[in-house]
């Protein structure tokens, strides 16, 4: 597999909509959240966005935001048919070397969705909690 990111624009909005929709749709009514498109669109204006890809195939993207001190990963999605493929480990990967200029890359993850996994394997650990989420973290000293 060739994986690599393609900048995302503004015809990408309503697929990424829909991709964290779906996704993140069963937490939501776990956690009794109320999902907001008009909130997901605002977030997505203020964000770095990236497609995730296999040659010219869209598998998902990613949404960063970062501060002084860290990259965030603010949403992270597969297809459900691109899943267990490596790609989410790649991009994770590919986000530590992006965040070695600001030392650290965080992300916080519903504490009953499966993929903490993929993320504590992908060297993050979990440094605190807020209500129905894990805040993790990984240190990416630059070399």
């Amino acid at each position: 597999m060739a994986f690599h990111l393609r900048a995302a624009t503004d015809r990408d909005l309503s697929f990424a909509r829909a991709l964290t929709f779906e996704a993140m749709s069963r937490y939501y009514v776990q956690y009794g959240l109320v999902w907001s498109n008009d909130g997901f669109d605002v977030a997505w204006a203020g964000r770095e966005n990236w497609l995730i890809c296999d040659d010219d195939k869209v598998m998902g993207f990613i949404s960063l935001s970062r501060d002084s001190r860290a990259l965030y990963i603010r949403e992270l999605h597969m297809i459900e048919a691109c899943r267990g493929l490596g790609a989410g480990s790649w991009v994770l990967e590919q986000m530590a070397l992006k965040a070695q200029a600001l030392g650290l890359l965080r992300l916080t993850v519903f504490k009953t969705n499966p993929a903490r996994q993929l993320y504590l394997r992908s060297g993050l650990n979990i440094v605190g909690e807020e209500d129905c989420f894990w805040r993790m973290e990984r240190a990416c000293p630059s070399s």
